[in-house]
């Protein structure tokens, strides 16, 4: 069963969301593409270089006539292999964690915890980005790269059909990540705005731990 595909759509997307951000920032760089050398270029230098990160976020989500369907913002941290935390903070409070072994996702106004072993989560895309030492290029063609609104854009299309991202676009502020911009199969839109980047700062071990609270609904594993 795919874990993250049978939680809520709001959860589903602030998950999938992050875990391509997680893919993006930690898998290893594939080999370059001629046709799109300086995209290839900009990625490569990123994705080889980052070994932690943490942001602000702001992330959007609209439906496929552009109407705002829902605001979230938080902060977020990342760690080679597999560990990264997402705080959300408004509009409800919602925590995921994955700690190298297991995926916790703790709605606090549901007062409920899911759990689900990490591999799960890797059936579906962007999330199957997380699978072993897999470049993005595994997944992802490069397939067009221009500048808007201050940054270096690179468009990014899945090269296999069932993926539940018909296209990704990534801006880059020099080499730093700062906009993500995801659209799913039904043309739903999740943009992300990231401020604050720190690129391989030192980080806790205690980040990427979680213990569900005292009285709060455990589904899908053992606390």
């Amino acid at each position: 069963m795919d874990s993250v595909k049978c939680l809520p759509r709001r959860l589903r997307a602030s998950i999938e969301s992050l875990l391509f951000v997680v893919a993006l920032a930690l898998s290893h760089a594939g080999s370059a593409q001629p046709a799109h050398a300086d995209a290839s270029a900009t990625l490569d230098a990123f994705l080889s270089g980052v070994h932690s990160l943490t942001a602000d976020f702001k992330q959007e989500i609209y439906a496929a006539d552009q109407r705002l369907l829902e605001t979230d913002t938080g902060t977020l941290s990342l760690a080679r292999p597999n560990l990264f935390r997402w705080s959300q903070a408004e509009p409800s409070e919602l925590v995921v964690v994955a700690d190298g072994k297991k995926l916790w996702t703790y709605d606090v106004e549901l007062a409920q915890v899911t759990v689900a072993p990490l591999d799960d989560t890797v059936n579906s895309s962007p999330a199957m980005l997380l699978s072993g030492d897999r470049g993005v290029r595994d997944g992802f063609d490069v397939v067009e790269t221009f500048s808007r609104d201050g940054l270096d854009w690179v468009r990014l299309a899945p090269k296999a059909g069932g993926s539940d991202f018909s296209s990704v676009l990534i801006g880059f502020e020099g080499k730093s990540p700062r906009r993500l911009e995801l659209v799913d199969g039904v043309n739903q839109i999740t943009r992300i705005a990231l401020a604050n980047v720190v690129v391989n700062p030192e980080l806790a071990a205690g980040v990427f731990e979680f213990k569900p609270p005292a009285g709060v609904h455990v589904l899908g594993g053992k606390s």
